[in-house]
């Protein structure tokens, strides 16, 4: 008879919820939700547009795994913020949903003999990756949410590549369990390996241990969605970047990331004697002050910015030149991709670009002012980049350089 003290014995694990109702319960729930990351997680790669530019693609070396790239539009105008906002809000109000899931079929990791046939060790090697694959994007998501960067390389990269390990081993695991789970969930009765052959005494019905989980979701939801929506649940977003209060008040009182002294930007740069923005085009060179920008035609959009965090600002009123009459010029009279420079010399966004689409829309611009007033030094000035529906790292601040032109 196994030895009860360890945890390889089927009575090791007392608890009286483990069964096959309530693992279904979760992996159902699960098998919607992660799909959902899933497809916003690519959405949210294919919104940095990887395949225009080395300068925009985190991980080059993707190859068959970009098959679905496509030019990300600037239509409509939340669209990144509706993408990204339900990613991670999503993948944090998943977690004691995964948590409790993997709490629900634990004996099975512990279970001998490791594999009793050749399907059997190629069940417990996908199960390693789908476990192992699952606690490593939601972890490297959470730390990106709080902006805590303590993993060893590139999160784009790192993150990218996790998934698509995480969901090949999802998919083969639901395709497997699914049938079961719905079985199990219509007929509500717990038999087999899951279920202990010593219950403890229950202290919680499942439907209440249910109750408790989605309790834990609905605070994990409620403490974070405020970041990327607007109304009274921003003041509720504690565990968002970002979250709590608003910043100090007046026009440029909104969120950032990274402050001017972070990315080593000085007055000795931005004043209005020292810095010039340059146009590179197809015939011809173009140097402009800050004056002169404001001496050309302005445009206002009234636009947020969505950053990959998940949080986004509500919409700003931004005035500047547009992108597409600094094309033309440059000398390109039709729009056309632009390689985007600032005058910060670190960090991965320091150099972005933009396609054709994004120039040409009527509501991307240089910006010049926001709210009625000159940027301030954190928010981009003396020029920073707005473009609708783009990820906040490609709204470049402290613009120094456009290079208009095909990109590819």
């Amino acid at each position: 008879m196994p030895d009860q003290r360890l945890p390889s014995s089927p009575g090791f694990w007392r608890s009286p919820l483990r069964g096959p109702w309530f693992t279904s319960v979760l992996g159902l729930v699960l098998l919607v939700g992660v799909t959902v990351l899933f497809v916003t997680g690519l959405l949210s790669y294919a919104a940095y547009n990887p395949d225009l530019s080395p300068v925009n693609d985190m991980t080059p070396d993707k190859g068959l795994l970009g098959f679905y790239l496509f030019p990300w539009p600037t239509h409509p105008r939340g669209l990144y913020r509706l993408t990204q906002g339900v990613h991670v809000t999503l993948g944090i109000t998943l977690i004691p949903v995964l948590l409790a899931k993997l709490w629900s079929v634990v004996p099975k990791l512990f279970a001998l003999p490791p594999a009793r046939s050749l399907a059997h060790a190629l069940e417990r090697i996908s199960l390693l990756l789908l476990v192992g694959g699952g606690l490593f994007e939601f972890v490297t998501g959470v730390l990106n949410v709080q902006l805590d960067y303590v993993f060893p390389g590139s999160f784009y990269t790192l993150h990218f590549y996790g998934a698509w390990v995480f969901f090949a081993a999802f998919l083969a695991h639901a395709v497997l369990k699914t049938p079961a789970a719905l079985r199990a969930v219509r007929r509500a009765r717990d038999e087999g390996d899951l279920v202990s052959p010593r219950p403890a005494a229950p202290t919680v019905s499942r439907r209440g241990a249910l109750g408790l989980v989605g309790g834990g979701s609905l605070l994990l939801f409620g403490t974070t969605v405020g970041r990327s929506v607007d109304g009274p649940l921003r003041e509720a977003a504690l565990l968002a970047p970002h979250g709590g209060d608003e910043p100090a008040g007046g026009p440029g009182g909104f969120q950032i990331n990274k402050t001017a002294a972070y990315a080593g930007i000085g007055a000795d740069e931005t004043s209005e004697e020292a810095w010039r923005l340059v146009l590179v085009g197809r015939s011809r060179t173009v140097r402009l002050s800050r004056a002169d920008l404001l001496a050309r035609p302005l445009h206002d959009a009234a636009l947020p910015i969505a950053c990959v965090e998940g949080w986004a600002t509500s919409d700003q009123w931004w005035r500047g030149v547009r992108l597409r009459d600094l094309a033309a010029l440059a000398g390109h009279e039709d729009p056309c991709d632009v390689l985007v420079e600032s005058l910060q010399r670190h960090g991965a966004f320091r150099r972005a670009a933009l396609r054709a689409n994004q120039v040409a829309d009527p509501d991307s611009l240089l910006a010049l002012r926001v709210n009625g007033a000159d940027l301030t030094p954190d928010h981009g000035y003396p020029a920073r980049i707005i473009v609708p529906a783009a990820p906040g790292v490609l709204n470049t601040k402290w613009v120094a350089r456009l290079t208009f032109g095909e990109l590819r």
